[in-house]
């Protein structure tokens, strides 16, 4: 994606406005600007309209429309982007570039319902993503995906293949275990069996594996955060104050681990009225966001209370990969500030080639 910088001269296209104006673009996921480093390409149409190729760093190119009509706007002339992903770090767990985990400090938040539609949405913004479902005593991933019922098949005899969600990879203990039976396990074999399900899985290449946490801080949480190089946690949480005070033990586990807290989600944040169409928060207001101001965390998204959400999930579809939806855009908004994060967390060195040519 990256070389040495040289930039080719036109004389149709003026590369440094273009370059001025991608740079103005502000957004919470590129809240410095659309880098010069991220162009691969500018072609000239004819003089009358403009085609940037960018090369995306992180999940976003659900955004794309907005930073192309921000452009034109600057440049008072046509302007088209096509854009593509491609993760330039280096993988931290086999050929996986980031793993992150979804946890919450107590049970009953929307926290594997969040984790399945957050990875829905990377899939979305272009990413290639997976999912582990690390919930051992109650495994949801395999409803809320579809997939209940399913036999594992082995790739050979010593890794299983996951199975494939609308191009979501995804592995669970719930395969492996009937669906009405009881996981009676002590802590240490738990761990043990997540830890094998995340080894002994042909993931192959992924941006992102989202891991479904079990619910609170204790031994099996501890093991997993600290035996998977994660490159960061979300705190999915409801405004009420019994899930603050849990959520606030769940960030200080993570704290002492060194898993950097990525930010809170605030699920059933509150409930549109379908009267009067105003919000109504029933389980208390802005909790979420006063505990992330406490830590110096964002609050990635507020997740409404919604049917919509419910109706998809027990249908085993992920509504975040459904445009017409309107609640899409919340989990949209947060999977793009999370990829946006794990980029911009690393060190970067690159520069850039941009091709400028006239057609």
């Amino acid at each position: 994606m990256f070389g040495l910088s040289k930039l080719f001269s036109s004389k149709s296209v003026q590369k440094q406005p273009i370059l001025t104006a991608l740079a103005g673009y502000r957004s919470a996921a590129f809240a410095v600007g659309i880098d010069e480093k991220f162009i691969k390409s500018i072609e000239s149409k004819n003089d009358k309209s403009i085609l940037l190729h960018l090369t995306l760093p992180f999940a976003a190119l659900s955004e794309m429309p907005k930073v192309a009509a921000f452009v034109s706007q600057q440049l008072n002339q046509a302007v088209t982007i096509n854009a593509s992903i491609e993760l330039t770090e280096a993988c931290k767990f086999k050929a996986i570039k980031h793993i992150v985990l979804i946890a919450s400090g107590k049970g009953g938040v929307g926290k594997s319902t969040t984790a399945v539609n957050l990875a829905g949405a990377l899939k979305a913004e272009g990413a290639k993503v997976g999912v582990l479902d690390a919930d051992i005593y109650g495994p949801s991933i395999p409803m809320l995906l579809g997939l209940e019922g399913a036999t594992p098949t082995a790739k050979n005899d010593k890794q299983l293949l996951p199975f494939d969600a609308n191009g979501i990879k995804a592995q669970s203990i719930g395969f492996l275990v009937p669906s009405d039976d009881a996981t009676v396990w002590r802590g240490p074999m738990a761990s043990g069996a997540l830890t094998q399900l995340l080894n002994e899985t042909a993931w192959g290449e992924l941006d992102y594996l989202i891991v479904d946490m079990p619910p609170g801080t204790g031994d099996i949480q501890l093991t997993m955060s600290q035996k998977v190089p994660a490159s960061g946690t979300v705190i999915v949480t409801t405004p009420q104050d019994l899930a603050l005070a849990d959520a606030q033990k769940g960030i200080a586990m993570f704290n002492k681990v060194n898993v950097p807290v990525l930010g809170l989600i605030e699920n059933m944040s509150h409930f549109l009225c379908s009267h009067c169409g105003k919000p109504n928060h029933v389980f208390g207001k802005d909790g979420a966001i006063k505990l992330a101001q406490r830590h110096g965390v964002p609050v990635l998204s507020q997740i409404p209370l919604a049917i919509d959400i419910r109706e998809y999930s027990e249908q085993g579809k992920l509504i975040a990969m459904d445009n017409q939806a309107a609640v899409s855009e919340t989990y949209a908004d947060a999977a793009r500030l999370i990829a946006s994060m794990l980029y911009y967390q690393q060190p970067h060195h690159n520069s850039v080639e941009i091709v400028i040519t006239d057609d």
